[in-house]
């Protein structure tokens, strides 16, 4: 997958194309608002990530200048929270998407997927542990036909677990996961949103358990 990142902050745009370049995507990155223009004209990206407010040209002129001319690749809008009506006029310029600032590595990537899917209509995208699957597609939890919807944080949290299910996770990494490095978030938000879900598989019928384990963490079990 390739992926335009249009940001005039120097130092997030870097931050930005590191954390792609870690995902396995392809990535260019420019500071301004022309350029990014030049950039997704190619047509050569599978998703744009836009900063509203750039030099030379704002994100949202610059979407609609796209649309306009018949560019249709996915776009989600980087937005401060003063940018409220630009949000709206962004959607409806065509945007997919928007995510505020300040935000976190792990919704930033679970957005960028889910507007990458619906570009190209794929099949779900399950993580699977026993019966019970996560579907990624639509932040659902799924058991024999039945579903579960889960919020944004909750689908983060279960999802760094099926993906590491031999694993325990402390607090702490599920923290920074989410919420990023620098955060106030206090450990009991985790425990709230753990509980939450644990509720939400046991409506399910579910043979699984988060188990938490004393001064380590949090892990998949099976019931028996």
């Amino acid at each position: 997958m390739r992926i335009l990142i249009a940001e005039d902050d120097p130092k997030l745009l870097k931050s930005l194309v590191h954390i792609f370049e870690l995902n396995n995507y392809a990535v260019d990155g420019v500071d301004n608002g022309v350029d990014a223009f030049d950039f997704a004209f190619s047509g050569e990206y599978d998703g744009l990530i836009l900063d509203i407010m750039m030099p030379g040209m704002d994100g949202v002129t610059l979407l609609k200048k796209l649309r306009s001319i018949g560019i249709t690749t996915p776009a989600l809008f980087l937005t401060a929270k003063t940018e409220i009506y630009q949000k709206i006029e962004g959607l409806d310029a065509g945007a997919d998407d928007y995510l505020p600032k300040p935000f976190s590595t792990g919704e930033l990537l679970a957005r960028v997927r889910a507007m990458l899917r619906r570009k190209d209509n794929f099949t779900p995208d399950l993580l699977t542990f026993e019966a019970l699957s996560l579907n990624r597609s639509t932040y659902e939890l799924v058991y024999q036909n039945k579903t579960q919807s889960l919020s944004c944080k909750e689908f983060q949290i279960m999802e760094m677990l099926m993906q590491n299910p031999t694993a325990i996770l402390s607090a702490e990494q599920l923290i920074t996961h989410i919420w990023g490095w620098n955060t106030n978030v206090d450990t009991s938000v985790i425990w709230v949103h753990i509980s939450n879900i644990r509720k939400k598989i046991d409506l399910l019928g579910a043979s699984v358990f988060i188990k938490f384990v004393r001064n380590a963490g949090y892990t998949l079990e099976v019931t028996k």
